[in-house]
């Protein structure tokens, strides 16, 4: 029902649619023929492939072909009680974005908020999978008050894949952010216009980091979601998913922009 409903109001509004440490790979620039596959979570991967499942709100799982498992910006319940992720993430001290009893069973859970006034500071190793973060600013509420790093970017660098999650994103990042995120392939974006950023200021984010894929998130209606693709149909393709999961690799990613919207579901 999701699905019809976002395809009809892309319809009306006339969007068209298309087809010892490592060091990090994301400084380098990558090219790749048009091809996003959509899959079953949990089936064998192909080699140098990630899975990516939209759960809801602000979490996805990713699943690497070594194997590991991640889930960003945990709350405790991703379906499943079966399945247990190697890492999760929380990129924000908030109710939807994390919780403070994580499964036990979870080898890895980094916190995206420092303590004592620090910034969160996080690269961390596990299989295949290297997951390290940037933070940004909070504002506070009506603009006043912010909390200084109190966000985190996480980037998930597998099979020489970079992905972005960009948690709740309350400030256009500077260039030393950008710098320090590096090549994003794949972004995860907060597209509600407000509770996070205007629309304006998040398209421009977006823009800047041109990554291949874009996967709208945190946004709340399917009129939200609609909205965001308008503004950005001028230099992105885009897809509706018939699922809540995608294959990817640094060969199959869009050769233009691409975004794709998934529809959620927690892991079965």
């Amino acid at each position: 029902m999701l699905r019809l409903a976002i395809f009809a109001l892309l319809a009306l509004t006339g969007v068209a649619f298309a087809e010892g440490r490592r060091d990090s790979a994301c400084l380098a620039m990558s090219e790749g023929e048009a091809r996003v596959i959509p899959a079953a979570f949990g089936a064998p991967l192909a080699e140098e492939t990630v899975r990516i499942r939209f759960l809801g709100h602000a979490s996805f799982a990713l699943e690497t072909p070594g194997g590991k498992a991640a889930v960003t910006d945990y709350t405790g319940y991703i379906g499943n009680p079966d399945v247990v992720p190697d890492v999760v993430t929380m990129n924000i001290a908030h109710d939807t974005h994390y919780t403070d009893t994580p499964d036990p069973r979870i080898p890895l859970v980094l916190r995206g908020w420092g303590e004592l006034g620090q910034p969160a500071r996080i690269d961390e190793e596990i299989g295949d999978l290297r997951v390290r973060n940037v933070t940004s600013d909070l504002r506070g509420p009506f603009g006043e008050g912010g909390r200084k790093d109190g966000n985190s970017i996480f980037i998930f660098e597998v099979a020489g894949l970079c992905i972005g999650h960009l948690g709740h994103l309350h400030q256009v990042l500077s260039d030393a952010q950008h710098a320090a995120i590096g090549r994003l392939d794949v972004v995860m974006v907060p597209v509600d216009g407000g509770f996070t950023m205007d629309a304006d200021s998040m398209a421009s984010v977006v823009n800047r980091f041109r990554a291949r894929l874009v996967l709208p998130m945190h946004w709340f209606s399917a009129d939200r979601l609609v909205a965001f693709v308008k503004r950005m149909e001028a230099g992105f393709e885009v897809d509706v998913a018939s699922g809540p999961e995608v294959e990817i690799s640094l060969d199959s990613l869009p050769r233009r922009p691409t975004i794709l919207v998934l529809e959620p579901a927690l892991i079965p």
